[in-house]
């Protein structure tokens, strides 16, 4: 499963001894910072609350190898922790000049006509549908429901019909990716999204064909703002940048 090559491909990449300075369990996005040689990274993940149903969780010990090995347990706590560290080994091995400051919907072409958002991400909707796109939202939380969203039950029946799939990258924690690969085989474009989806890119190599995630500039505050349960600065400019890469 996919899950299971981004924890192996990660435990291979690293190649120095990172150091855990500051982790946390948090809302809405649970967060590793970790140094290294070259200097701190941040890695982010958002917080599953409705997944969450055991709060216990173990680690041999407070490491980003140990960590990173939680990443497909079954215990959604451990998968969050271990998202968000394979979120920051990423980044401090992502190479800036592959990157282009973008946001995701820059990267749709006028071809394509339907496109599935996985994940109600309110605002790549309402650009797509600005833009003219036949767009379906598909949300497994029902708290995130409203008008323009179906249950993620007709992704079986609807995503083979789609030219495009957008998904979220809280697809890897619920560990639904899979299936939703498995049924978007005919679309073009197969972009993970969001702030959890900060993942290096070659992780899925012949899977995806773009990630469109934040590169967080300023550590120090955005991190601040993590603890103190506000994303604002994630997703601010001053502090932080949007980007796309093609896989």
């Amino acid at each position: 499963m996919i899950v299971d090559e981004i924890r192996r491909k990660a435990l291979k990449i690293i190649d120095e001894d990172f150091e855990v300075l500051d982790f946390s369990l948090a809302l809405p996005y649970t967060y590793v910072l970790i140094k290294g040689e070259k200097g701190k990274s941040l890695g982010v993940a958002m917080t599953l609350r409705e997944e969450i149903k055991d709060y216990r969780s173990e680690f041999d010990d407070i490491s980003v190898e140990s960590f990173i090995k939680g990443v497909n347990s079954l215990n959604v706590v451990e998968r969050t922790i271990g998202l968000a560290t394979v979120n920051a080994i990423s980044q401090y091995y992502l190479n800036p000049n592959k990157i282009t400051e973008s946001d995701v919907v820059e990267i749709l072409s006028e071809d394509l006509k339907r496109v599935a958002v996985v994940g109600n991400m309110i605002p790549i909707v309402k650009a797509l549908k600005n833009r003219g796109y036949e767009v379906y939202v598909f949300e497994r939380n029902p708290s995130l429901h409203d008008e323009n969203t179906l249950s993620d039950s007709f992704e079986y029946r609807l995503l083979p019909e789609m030219d495009a799939v957008l998904i979220s990258g809280t697809a890897l924690i619920n560990d639904t990716i899979d299936l939703i690969l498995e049924r978007s085989k005919k679309a073009r474009l197969k972009v993970l999204v969001g702030a959890t989806a900060q993942v290096l890119p070659e992780f899925f190599k012949n899977v995806l064909t773009h990630i469109a995630s934040i590169r967080i500039l300023d550590v120090e505050k955005v991190l601040l703002s993590l603890k103190l349960g506000s994303a604002a600065k994630l997703f601010d400019s001053r502090f932080s940048r949007k980007y796309v890469v093609r896989v």
